[in-house]
This record gives C-alpha cells, sequence and structure tokens, in this order.
C-alpha cells in the first residue's frame, strides 16, 4: 500500500507542477489574463470532475433499513451528527471554500510573476502553516520536532523571498507565501471536516463553486477575450489540478502522511524542470538554497526517532 501512496503523490505532485506551468503558459498564447480569470476556468474544470465523481456515486448507494443512518456519500456530513453539530460543519465548509479560494488567487498571481519553481516552493509552505493551524485551532498536539521543522521552513521561505523582500518581485513573492499560508489553513478546514465524517468529493465540489463565484465579481471589469490556445491551456491547467487533487486524496488513503509526504515535494523539481524547457527560468543561489532548507525541514517533520537499543 505504501507503494501505491508514493506513486499517488507523486503524481499529484506531477499534476499541480503541470498545471503551474500552463497557467504560466497561458498569457503567452495571448493577452495576459488576471489571476481571477484563470482561477475561474481552472476552478470550473476541477467542479465538473468533482460533480461527476460526486453523482455517479450516489444512486449506486441506498439504505435498507430507513430507521438506521446510512453512510451514503450523497449526505454531505457525517449523518449521525446532531443539528446542533451540522452550523459548524457548514462554517467548516465555508473556511475551508474561502481560505483555498483565497490560496489559488495568490498562487495565480504569484506564478504570472515570478518562476513557477519559486512559485511552487512557496506554495509548498502550506503543509508547515497546516501544522501551524491545526495546533492553534484544532488543539492537536505539535512535537518539539514539528515546531522545529517549522521554523526551518519558515527560515528557507526568507530565502525564497528574499532578505528585505527587495527588487520587482517582491510583491508576488510575499503574495506567494500568503498563498501557501492560506492553502494551510484551507487544509487545516479539510482536517476538521474529515474528523466530522464529511465526503471528499462533497468538500471537493463545494470549494469549486464557490472559488468559481468568487472569482466572478473580480474577473469580470478586466474580462478579457481569449484566444482558443489560452481556452485550451486553461481547461488542461484544471484538468492537471484535478489529478493534482484526487491524487492527494488517494495517496493519504493508502498510506500514512509522515511515509509519504516527502515526496510530495517533487513538484518543485518537476516545476523547475517545467521552467527550464518552456520558460528557460533558472533559480538564483538564493532560491536554490531556501528550497534546500525547505526540504530539510519537510524530512525533518516526517522522520522517525530511531528507537535506542537497551542496553544488556
Amino acid at each position: 500500500m505504501k507503494a501505491k501512496g508514493i506513486a499517488a503523490i507523486v503524481a499529484s505532485a506531477l499534476g499541480f507542477a503541470l498545471m503551474a506551468a500552463l497557467v504560466r503558459l497561458a498569457d503567452d498564447y495571448g493577452e495576459p489574463l488576471s489571476a481571477f480569470q484563470k482561477s475561474f476556468f481552472r476552478n470550473l474544470v476541477a467542479f465538473a470532475v468533482a460533480a461527476a465523481v460526486y453523482w455517479r456515486r450516489s444512486p449506486r448507494i441506498s439504505n435498507p433499513n430507513p430507521q438506521v443512518p446510512s453512510p451514503n456519500p450523497v449526505n454531505p456530513v457525517n449523518p449521525v451528527q446532531t443539528p446542533r453539530s451540522q452550523p459548524r460543519t457548514t462554517f467548516l465548509l465555508l473556511a475551508r471554500a474561502a481560505f483555498g479560494t483565497l490560496g489559488i488567487f495568490a498562487n495565480f498571481y504569484a506564478l504570472s510573476h515570478i518562476p513557477i519553481a519559486t512559485g511552487q516552493m512557496l506554495n509548498k509552505t502550506a503543509p508547515f502553516f497546516t501544522v501551524a493551524f491545526a495546533w492553534a485551532f484544532l488543539g492537536e498536539r505539535t512535537l518539539p520536532r514539528q515546531a522545529a521543522a517549522l521554523a526551518v521552513a519558515f527560515a528557507g521561505a526568507v530565502l525564497v523571498v528574499k532578505p528585505g523582500f527587495a527588487g520587482a518581485e517582491a510583491f508576488p513573492l510575499a503574495v506567494g507565501l500568503l498563498g501557501g499560508a492560506a492553502a494551510g489553513a484551507a487544509y487545516a478546514c479539510v482536517r476538521a471536516l474529515r474528523r466530522r465524517g464529511a465526503d471528499p468529493a462533497y468538500i471537493i465540489l463545494y470549494f469549486s463553486v464557490f472559488s468559481c463565484l468568487a472569482a466572478v465579481p473580480f474577473m469580470l471589469p478586466g474580462l478579457k477575450p481569449m484566444t482558443f490556445a489560452q481556452v485550451a491551456v486553461l481547461l488542461g491547467a484544471g484538468g492537471a489540478a484535478a489529478v493534482g487533487q484526487f491524487g492527494v486524496t488517494l495517496a493519504y488513503g493508502y498510506a500514512a502522511p509522515r511515509d509519504i509526504a516527502v515526496y510530495d515535494y517533487s513538484s518543485v523539481l518537476f516545476a523547475a524542470a517545467f521552467g527550464y524547457f518552456f520558460f528557460a527560468q533558472v533559480p538564483d543561489i538564493f532560491s536554490v538554497l531556501g528550497f534546500a532548507v525547505i526540504l530539510a525541514a519537510l524530512v525533518l517533520l516526517n522522520s522517525r526517532r530511531r528507537k535506542r537499543p537497551h542496553s544488556s
């Protein structure tokens, strides 16, 4: 099962890296598009995929005994929840959608202004923010090793965004880091929803609808006509993002995060390869050092303590 988990998480990493490259590539086939317009089409595809998965399963499950609650995935929440607990679930769904939407807007804006490998690495600070939010708001225990990894990751992020945020890329780098923080908050909400029995397909569907609707008022004022190539590229980005989302879901169903999470950072290598071959992007020395530091933090976060042999 661990091998399946590794395969799924690497496929997910490839999907998200390809999405980042296609989002950037869309501007090469027509007039540059806003992050809101790009995210709308990206999430539109994710909505179609999630809806197909969600409703395809629903008619296959029935409850022969109506007196006994059924684990039917049509029900977006755990059927044993009381009415009093359902508003909490709705709040978590809204929070997950809001933070996830902010994360996508920030990530897509950053990808349009900085190398895609750098944008991916900043987005991959999300696991560390997730640890912090899960500790602060969900009461999940944080081990000293996890706290140390979080501090190391921030040090790496500082190297990526450059000391003092100097230069023309300062603002998009800061926005990219904000995207990682927002994604971390969204993942913490997903963690809370899964603990309450929420259906994963419904979570993705809810988020996709919310993010599409949220993009509309920001997209319309600066809406630009797209070429056929841009539509095709953004639809491809949406498909790649769907692969990434469902790959993560499958991966953590096969194996524990501590066993496979490190492979998720292969997306940075994929993104660097796409950036080099498609855009001739070469990360500078500070970014490379930052990548190395954040990877080291992830290894620290996922490392297991070796048991000392008993002395005789």
